[in-house]
């Protein structure tokens, strides 16, 4: 008499079972580090924006910013890339003139992004909860 070799359908349901409850497990947090990547993205692009903004103003600025967003615009890659547009989960807002600055990064929603960071003239960087 010949033996078929194979799986039962009970053991299959019960590797199918076990993926199922692994997979329960590890999406959640990978979802939690995506949010945390997009957050610390977001707070370097706000530090690079005001690095640019500074730097700018401590030499051919003469102590004054950009006059307005479209020079700053013109005179930097990172500002072109963020100010008014939607990257890494996060929305950039950039308003700037001769003798004040506002960048913000707010998320898009709180599934890409748990904090707001605000940077502003003197170098400032802020952070504050998303509700």
């Amino acid at each position: 008499m010949k033996h078929r070799r194979g799986f039962t359908l009970v053991e299959i349901m019960i590797v199918v079972a076990i993926i199922a409850l692994l997979a329960a497990i590890a999406i959640p947090n990978l979802l939690g580090a995506r949010r945390t990547a997009n957050d610390a993205a977001a707070k370097a692009n706000i530090k690079i924006l005001i690095t640019e903004a500074e730097v700018y103003s401590a030499g051919a600025g003469d102590g004054a910013y950009y006059d307005d967003l479209a020079t700053f615009q013109g005179a930097s890659t990172a500002a072109t890339t963020y100010c008014g547009n939607d990257k890494g989960g996060y929305t950039y807002a950039c308003a700037m003139a001769p003798t004040a600055y506002t960048f913000t990064a707010t998320p898009l929603s709180a599934s890409t992004g748990s904090k707001v960071y605000t940077g502003s003239e003197g170098g400032s960087l802020t952070e504050v909860d998303y509700p």
